[in-house]
């Protein structure tokens, strides 16, 4: 949930996504197509987008994995970001969202660098580790909130020693501060940041970002 931080007045952002944002044509058509949607404020900002290119480029990653693609924002940024003999499995749940995916995907010229896995995210990731498919540099959460804390205990036995858990939404449009909240979503995110900023395994750190993005280096 993250078309803009809400973190960062208007006029503010306008400057920022003017002077620092560069989307391609692919990208700029799948921002657009998804914000007409209702559910449009699941896609991440663009901000977000350009920050985690860089990450990936920055850390060499070439073996990616995605728990929640929607419309195919996220999965298409990492996959421009990475080599061309880079992987990024995707997995989500519905056939409906990824259709815009894999359209987007192609456009970008990145269908080749993707591997969609449809079914609940969960049971992917365990046939993962069943098959021995380890060895992630990186691992971007985007999905379901009160499945956060499952998918990360997955993603650590999936993601290499010195690589990294991206987890979005984190900040839950300020809704995670207020105790109040008693929703089940905010319940859930809260829980999982508790859970992982103590976590031993890892070394974390949270950005005040699109709607939060916290960042785990896996010891």
């Amino acid at each position: 949930m993250s078309t803009k931080s809400f973190l960062i007045p208007d006029d503010l952002y306008a400057y920022v996504t003017s002077t620092w944002i560069k989307e391609t044509p692919a990208l700029e058509s799948l921002r657009a197509e998804t914000q007409a949607m209702p559910e449009g404020r699941m896609q991440i900002s663009p901000e977000q987008g350009q920050f985690m290119a860089i990450l990936i480029k920055a850390i060499n990653a070439k073996r990616t994995l995605e728990v929640g693609v929607f419309t195919g924002y996220s999965s298409t940024v990492t996959a421009l970001a990475l080599p061309p003999d880079g992987k990024l499995i995707a997995c989500d749940v519905s056939e409906e969202f990824t259709s815009v995916a894999r359209r987007a995907w192609k456009a970008a010229g990145v269908e080749n660098k993707i591997e969609l896995r449809l079914g609940p995210a969960l049971e992917t990731l365990d046939a993962m580790i069943r098959n021995g498919e380890g060895g992630f540099d990186f691992c971007f959460i985007d999905a379901d909130k009160p499945n956060y804390a499952g998918y990360f205990e997955r993603a650590l036995k999936l993601v290499r020693r010195g690589g990294l858990i991206a987890t979005d939404n984190v900040l839950w449009r300020g809704a995670v501060a207020d105790q109040q909240d008693k929703d089940e979503s905010t319940q859930a995110i809260r829980a999982y940041n508790s859970k992982v900023a103590t976590d031993p395994r890892v070394e974390t750190c949270i950005l005040p970002i699109g709607d939060g993005l916290s960042l785990s280096l896996v010891k």
